[in-house]
């Protein structure tokens, strides 16, 4: 599937694709073999801007744009939709977050379950703002985005798991499965504390917890969530990891797509990126192969 967006006046295609392997068609994955994907990494703690992530937009064509969508797709009774421009007249919803019940759509706020700073921190500042725009208008995926009450999405900001999970105590652990895959889904990293969070709360409070599979996006670096083995690695998880598409990293050499991961012949992880591990922008602005930690 081929979304297509204008950014600056700039026509963006972005394509997001299926891959049909054996282990797709799985129904669900273990949640703590999905988390032992995800590498713990520091946080890129600067340089973050909202505007780096262009969102409410139509990105997949249906004529709508994401908000007005998600609020169309969340509502628990029939939304009165203006069909002429998309917008959502009345509706209803309830906020996973707090189970409160909202019937005005301008105290519904949309969430992206992964904060856009968080997104940014985690590894989207290496992503170009074609791949930034995809993931501030993800409506492919429902778990990207959802219908949140005013005060339970400012008291989430821009928080991840290790500083705050939602008040509704039953939606915890699919508030969890949900970032994971997420993370996941799109290649980004986690901190240690955020990483060791979720892990003992999936083991103690979500005791058997999956993750339904998910479409792939362009560089990440795993086309489906992995099989349930409950195996987990330490140094390089991805390396053995069944289902990885994983390119092969040359040091320093020239790659692409940029944004996408790869691993050394050393097991060493790898970014094709158009700047330094500090941000800097190399002189020929073609992307490269740099390490990530």
């Amino acid at each position: 599937m081929t979304w297509q967006t204008t950014v600056a006046g700039v026509a963006v295609a972005i394509s997001v694709c299926v891959v049909p392997t054996a282990s797709s068609q799985a129904s669900s994955f273990d949640a703590l073999a999905v988390l032992a994907t995800i590498p713990v990494q520091n946080e890129h703690r600067f340089g973050y801007s909202r505007e780096l992530f262009p969102h409410w937009l139509d990105i997949d064509g249906d004529g709508c744009n994401s908000r007005e969508q998600v609020l169309k797709r969340d509502s628990v009774t029939l939304p009165q939709v203006d069909p002429y421009r998309c917008f959502v007249v009345a509706g209803d919803w309830v906020s996973p977050y707090d189970g409160r019940r909202i019937s005005d759509r301008t105290s519904a706020e949309i969430d992206h379950v992964v904060a856009l700073k968080e997104a940014w921190d985690s590894g989207a500042w290496a992503w170009t703002t074609a791949r930034r725009t995809a993931f501030a208008n993800d409506t492919s995926d429902r778990r990207s985005l959802v219908v949140a009450s005013a005060s339970s999405n400012r008291a989430k900001g821009e928080k991840d798991p290790s500083n705050w999970l939602p008040t509704r105590v039953s939606y915890v652990c699919t508030y969890l499965t949900d970032w994971v895959s997420i993370k996941a889904r799109w290649g980004l990293s986690m901190d240690q504390s955020e990483h060791g969070r979720i892990r003992n709360v999936l083991r103690t409070r979500c005791v058997g917890a999956t993750i339904a599979p998910w479409k792939a996006v362009p560089g990440s670096p795993l086309a489906v969530p992995p099989p349930t083995t409950g195996r987990t690695t330490t140094s390089s998880p991805l390396a053995t990891v069944p289902g990885a598409t994983i390119a092969t990293a040359y040091p320093g050499a020239w790659c692409k797509p940029e944004g996408a991961v790869g691993l050394s012949d050393k097991g060493v992880r790898y970014l094709c990126s158009t700047t330094s591990r500090n941000g800097k922008p190399y002189n020929d602005g073609r992307p490269r192969w740099r390490r990530t930690s």
